[in-house]
């Protein structure tokens, strides 16, 4: 009896000391770790850019899905934006706020007037593709968001959810840099540093804008995006955990055997035959949407989950028909994607085009040296190296006393 009160005095001794540690020591240690988080937010968000090159990639994706809507609604402009769609009294009375707007009203200014809503249709393809060229981004790319939103708004039948998540992504990437990579601005601004080494003044905006200020805007919006397309995800697996037929391993079954969700009969007969197949598409879509957050936290779960979620949507393009809302989706997605490795394969797609072409390989060199303009610059820099070589030989079969060969 007397060693168990001994132990138990002990172990009692014990507790109260290390709650007595708690709370004179606990409180600094806290304080120390919250300090470090916000030191890493700070450092993050203001240090570099992030995700260049897979912002680039967005850009270029979202103009070329925008080029795609623009050409298979071409021949159908009248009906589906114009006076053919007056019928639905969505010009004289908009559903869409945004299409009420001043902003945002355009194309419901000129739906009655054919010519009119032709013109400026052209125009928004010529700006979709300044867009997917990177050219004079700045200023282009917020003018092509007010004409892609005032066009897609003007009738809300003809509008779906797809749309939110593009228009979201667009208004972003305004206040981003999204063609800081793979743009006729990145070689511009190439050949701009190569002035200001030289002893040239810098841009307006650079005198104008304080340097964190571009980068805060740029790393922040990458966290928009991420935060909206998680939201997408989780909401939609949640929203379907709640239905039976996506419980029960069915639902992918139903809408393929459509004919709006179904362009294919063939193929849909074809990829629904075998059931197993089917509840796996079903269950899994749901499993995959639903961790796919937590699957972006280490590197050897986020590379198959990019994976499963451009198989997911490179599915929903071709069975259900919807490849533009897919193609909006994985240009998001893209800013998941390190730029190193962005980097390599644009090196191994360079190597592989030299190597066609039956040119000496360019040397690669680690993805933290690279400026992100070597795909321009490289170019450049080929014509005089090859006159160089050229000049060498000569020189060396003057000495040798060879002739020259033409």
């Amino acid at each position: 009896m007397e060693d168990f009160s001994r132990r138990f005095a002990g172990f009692k001794g014990g507790v109260a000391g290390l709650w007595g540690s708690f709370w004179s020591e606990g409180p600094r240690h806290l304080l120390a770790a919250i300090g470090g988080v916000l030191v890493t937010i700070e450092n993050w968000l203001l240090d570099t850019k992030k995700a260049r090159y897979g912002l680039a990639v967005t850009r270029i994706l979202l103009g070329i899905a925008a080029l795609g809507l623009w050409t298979t609604n071409f021949g159908s402009r009248y009906y589906t934006f114009g006076s053919g769609a007056a019928w639905t009294g969505q010009i004289q009375d908009p559903e869409s706020k945004l299409s009420a707007s001043w902003l945002f009203s355009a194309f419901r200014h000129a739906a009655t007037n054919d010519t009119a809503l032709t013109l400026l249709y052209l125009l928004t393809g010529a700006l979709a593709v300044t867009v997917i060229l990177g050219y004079r981004t700045r200023i282009l790319l917020p003018l092509f968001t007010v004409m892609w939103v005032s066009l897609i708004e003007v009738q809300d039948l003809a509008s779906d959810q797809g749309d939110n998540i593009f228009r979201i992504a667009l208004i972003g990437l305004i206040f981003a840099d999204p063609s800081g990579r793979w743009s006729l601005d990145a070689r511009r601004r190439a050949k701009r540093a190569g002035k200001q080494r030289a002893g040239k003044g810098a841009g307006i905006l650079a005198r104008i804008v304080p340097d964190p200020v571009p980068t805060l805007a740029h790393n922040l919006v990458i966290v928009v995006l991420a935060c909206q397309v998680i939201f997408v995800y989780v909401s939609g697996a949640l929203y379907k955990a709640g239905g039976a037929p996506w419980r029960d391993g069915t639902a992918v079954y139903a809408p393929l055997q459509t004919v709006r969700f179904g362009p294919w009969p063939e193929l849909s007969d074809l990829v629904t035959a075998w059931g197993p197949a089917v509840a796996i598409a079903s269950i899994g879509s749901i499993i995959i949407q639903l961790t796919f957050p937590g699957a972006l936290l280490f590197r050897w779960t986020r590379i198959p989950a990019l994976f499963a979620m451009v198989g997911f949507h490179v599915g929903i393009a071709v069975l259900m028909g919807l490849p533009w809302f897919s193609l909006a989706m994985i240009a998001i997605d893209a800013i998941f994607i390190r730029d190193v490795t962005w980097e390599r394969l644009r090196s191994w797609i360079v190597q592989a085009w030299r190597q066609g072409a039956g040119r000496i390989p360019e040397p690669s060199r680690p993805a933290e040296e690279s400026d992100g303009m070597t795909d321009e610059k490289s170019s450049e820099q080929e014509a005089p190296r090859e006159k160089a070589s050229v000049g060498a030989s000569a020189r060396a079969a003057a000495r040798n006393g060879a002739p020259l060969s033409r």
